[in-house]
């Protein structure tokens, strides 16, 4: 979706509108709207780069006609204090959207930049670390590429393109073999069916149901180590919940394919970036 750019325009249109409203009334009032200059793209601090096309569309959906000279791409480490590009052209424009395009790049970036640590801690391990869909409502397209821009990989999109049973179908369905039962019946044959569990009865429960992926959600390093044991190849394993820079070298040396980390989105401490006019 990142490369749908109707999608894109309108959300970025959105968040033009949500700035400037019915004008700028600061550069209204101080630049002449032929005046033109150049500014610079400077990083505040060491970070991984994810947005930078997004951060462009924000100036050019403002003007056309802005110039722009890329010293790096997203997915680069970006030291601090480096330039990561100029913008040439008019004064105002660049100015109207200097906060617009600034949060867009600078909650990617810290996005893309945790998850680049997660990615760290796990290596050499095969173990992919998966964001979830705890993600800003509208944003989740420019969430999950940051995500990958960080080395990353995407856990399902939406509810549309995965099976994955919670908690509350369980309860809903009376069992987690009804729940995977019904899943495998209703929904299409090429996808897997993944299920959520909490304790090592529900392990077993799941194996003998026939689940693809068995997700072990807020469960003790023990515990975790012991359902390894058991699935034993039978399915693939996730671990979510309470996972954190601290233990996930621990959880990663368990064994198990996949780590999801809702923290990478849901809880977004953005980079420290600036945008100055020379």
């Amino acid at each position: 979706m990142i490369n749908d750019l109707l999608y894109l325009d309108g959300i970025i249109q959105k968040a033009l509108e949500e700035d400037i409203g019915p004008g700028d009334l600061t550069t209204d009032s101080i630049i002449d709207p032929h005046v033109k200059g150049k500014a610079s793209l400077l990083a505040r601090e060491s970070m991984i780069l994810a947005g930078l096309p997004i951060f462009s569309m924000v100036f050019t959906l403002l003007d056309p006609e802005l110039e722009f000279e890329y010293r790096y791409q997203d997915g680069a480490a970006i030291p601090s204090g480096e330039v990561i590009c100029h913008i040439s052209g008019r004064l105002a424009p660049i100015l109207k959207a200097e906060r617009t395009a600034l949060n867009f790049l600078q909650r990617m970036s810290g996005i893309a930049t945790l998850t680049s640590e997660y990615v760290a801690n796990v290596s050499p391990r095969k173990v992919k670390i998966l964001d979830t869909r705890k993600t800003a409502p509208g944003l989740r397209a420019l969430d999950k590429y940051a995500v990958k821009m960080g080395g990353g990989f995407n856990h399902r999109i939406g509810l549309f393109d995965g099976v994955l049973i919670k908690d509350n179908h369980i309860a809903a369905a009376g069992s987690i073999s009804k729940a995977v039962d019904l899943a495998k019946s209703n929904s299409p044959h090429t996808l897997k069916v993944e299920v959520e569990v909490e304790t090592l009865a529900g392990v077993q429960e799941a194996l003998e149901a026939g689940a693809d992926i068995i997700l072990l959600d807020n469960m003790t390093i023990d515990a975790m180590k012991h359902a390894v044991n058991v699935i034993n190849g039978k399915a693939l394993v996730e671990v979510s919940g309470n996972v954190t820079l601290g233990n996930i070298r621990e959880i990663a040396e368990i064994g198990v394919d996949f780590i999801s980390i809702g923290a990478l989105t849901h809880s977004v401490k953005a980079v420290d970036l600036s945008l100055e006019i020379v």
